[in-house]
């Protein structure tokens, strides 16, 4: 494989590493692996709180990564990576290690006790009186629970501590490129940046002054670069790869996603995984009229129109699980995979019912008190496929909510092309797709962020 040249592609997901070596000239995925992280630990906030231990997302990283044929890694020309959005995590030097054999790094491996955990994009700490105690970003987007500055914000005010200890900030995936590179400061991209609030996307700079009149200790931030640009070279040969490959800044998930998915500007893309996302590309930024509509940076200028919804998949999973712990109550233990088939073969069959259901089990940024409910129970709704399929309605109805059919009509959007294993695998989910929208739904080869991240720096 001399004479190849490979880009290997990272994802850092919520609950998964997923990495792949793409090869640009025949856009095939050469080859690729996926660790569940098992990362998340509890939190002194309780239910309120979302942490995740960054060693163990690491170690998922190095698992995935030494698994890879090494003739395919000594092929790697470029690192692209990305990974959630929004959340946080502190460090301070000595917050990684590499560990050596016969003068050969083997792997990197974080030191937690030179770093905080990370404080997820679930974290819902920050509740809406202290979101609204805060100073009024100067930028087109909304700072929420969950997001980087508003994570920081709420420790300045209850653990000023906990911030005075630390010399860095970034997201897990920026920590890693740090790592990777061995930076003296942390690179962000303004993708990633828009998705910490407090982010000026046409000026492509933090909101420096508004920060400081709140004694924010804004030298924790990382200095902000393009998507898609390098942020340093690999500091040492690493299962194969070279030293001194590239390693792009680190991108956001839903970006890369939508890069390796959308296959003309006519598509619109809904994935639906642990959340749910529909966004489309635009040029330019305009005024929708809907508020629960947001502009991000995208690639080359452009911007995305993305409706992100806080309840997706993980609605159906906690449903499931629900099912399964009432199974185990009445000593008729089921595994899950039975019944999520039996599930989606009921829902395809039930009727159409008035049951209506608010499915606000995470609440959603714009409206972070809300809770789920139920409506129109009645003899005739109550079986277990009307109960499902009313469900899978509700969370399509509900992005249908935030991003009406008109906006993507008025965007000549003609498709909608799927993307997730929330919405591949289950068809109730997919009818309720093309029912509120009026638009086909299609599965394409894409959708991978790992590969998105590859592609996004060719």
């Amino acid at each position: 494989m001399a004479d190849k040249s490979f880009i290997l592609g990272m994802d850092i997901g919520t609950t998964s590493v997923k990495v792949c070596v793409y090869d640009p000239k025949t856009k095939e995925i050469v080859a690729k692996q996926n660790k569940d992280t098992a990362a998340n630990i509890p939190s002194d906030q309780g239910i309120e709180g979302n942490k995740q231990d960054v060693p163990k997302i690491v170690s998922a990283i190095h698992y995935c990564i030494s698994r890879l044929p090494r003739d395919v890694l000594r092929s790697v020309t470029k690192i692209g990576v990305c990974g959630q959005m929004h959340g946080v995590l502190l460090w301070k030097k000595g917050a990684w290690e590499k560990v050596e054999k016969d003068g050969v790094v083997m792997r990197f491996e974080a030191t937690r006790e030179n770093m905080s955990a990370l404080y997820t994009w679930q974290d819902t700490r920050c509740k809406p009186e202290f979101l609204e105690s805060l100073p009024k970003p100067d930028s087109r987007l909304n700072c929420y629970s969950g997001y980087g500055c508003a994570t920081l914000l709420w420790m300045l005010k209850h653990k000023p501590e906990k911030l005075k200890n630390f010399q860095y900030s970034g997201t897990v995936q920026d920590f890693v490129v740090t790592m990777l590179c061995d930076l003296d400061v942390p690179v962000m991209s303004d993708q990633n940046a828009a998705s910490w609030g407090y982010f000026n996307t046409e000026k492509n700079e933090w909101n420096i002054d508004i920060l400081k009149s709140v004694e924010f200790p804004v030298g924790l931030l990382p200095k902000i670069s393009r998507s898609g640009e390098i942020a340093g070279k690999l500091n040492a040969a690493w299962n194969g790869i070279p030293e001194g490959t590239p390693v792009s800044v680190a991108m956001g998930d839903l970006q890369c996603s939508i890069i390796a998915t959308l296959e003309t500007r006519d598509d619109a893309v809904l994935n639906i995984s642990t959340s749910a996302q529909l966004a489309f590309v635009v040029d330019n930024v305009s005024d929708l009229g809907c508020k629960t509509v947001e502009h991000l940076p995208y690639f080359n200028n452009t911007h995305l129109v993305v409706a992100a919804s806080l309840n997706g998949g993980n609605v159906l999973a906690t449903f499931v699980k629900m099912l399964q712990q009432w199974m185990l109550e009445l000593g008729f233990p089921t595994p899950q995979s039975k019944v999520w088939e039996k599930l989606i073969a009921l829902g395809l069959e039930a009727k159409p019912s008035n049951m209506q259901i608010i499915p606000h089990l995470l609440g959603e940024r714009h409206a972070p008190t809300a809770k789920a409910s139920v409506e129109n129970i009645d003899l005739s709704n109550i079986q277990l496929g009307s109960v499902f399929k009313s469900l899978c309605d509700s969370l399509i109805q509900n992005l249908h909510h935030m991003m009406p059919k008109e906006i993507l009509r008025n965007a000549n959007v003609k498709r909608i092309v799927g993307n997730g294993s929330g919405l591949s695998r289950n068809a109730v989910l997919q009818r309720a797709v093309e029912h509120y929208y009026s638009l086909p739904l299609e599965f394409t080869s894409g959708g991978d962020a790992a590969k998105g991240a590859a592609i996004a720096i060719i």
